[in-house]
């Protein structure tokens, strides 16, 4: 028999050290045009502002947020809290749009960081519990191989790609642009810029 894997009807699957890259690039460049350091990102924020641009509404929803990493990325640098395995992993916070469930996973054996999420995101689409499906792929190391999976997803809501570039490839999905949730949750109010 097989084991059921329990999903939440919006799951958000982050490739946790790509969130840190662009996270970390935004701060350094942001930092000298405001002139002032900019303080690391609240977490929390940054997956409220990921959901509410994915078009979740304010209620009850449940959101599952599953965060990939390898054995180099254990901790953000750019965020708090930091560390994936001792402070998010398992842990939950409740907001406006309702409870976030936090999970970090990182490959074992041969697997790789893209193995990982890739059949992580193929789960999630054959999964009957989940109707929204929210990646941020490494846009730059997945490169289209993730639109082979989205194109067969069958759900009511088309899934979300958060990047900092759009696709070049096309399929049933919404792009949103990663930076303005990175920008928010770094503090940083549109009149400043």
């Amino acid at each position: 028999m097989e084991k059921k894997i329990p999903f939440d009807p919006v799951v958000m699957l982050i490739d946790a050290s790509y969130l840190d890259r662009v996270g970390n690039d935004l701060k350094a460049h942001f930092a000298p045009i405001l002139k002032r350091e900019l303080p690391k990102a609240d977490l929390a924020v940054l997956l409220e502002c990921l959901a509410l641009d994915a078009g979740v509404s304010l209620g009850e929803t449940k959101v599952q947020v599953i965060f990939v990493y390898d054995a180099e990325g254990k901790r953000f640098s750019f965020c708090a809290p930091a560390d994936l395995e001792k402070e998010i992993h398992s842990m939950a916070f409740k907001s406006q749009l309702g409870e976030f469930s936090l999970y970090a996973f990182q490959p074992s054996g041969l697997a790789t960081r893209e193995d990982l999420f890739a059949e992580s995101f193929q789960l999630m689409a054959e999964s009957k519990d989940v109707r929204h499906i929210i990646a941020v792929p490494d846009e730059d190391g997945y490169g289209s191989r993730l639109s082979d999976y989205i194109n067969k997803v069958e759900k009511k809501d088309p899934v979300t790609v958060f990047g900092m570039n759009p696709p070049v490839y096309s399929g049933n999905f919404t792009f949103e642009m990663l930076g303005f949730a990175i920008l928010q949750a770094l503090g940083i109010r549109a009149d400043e810029l």
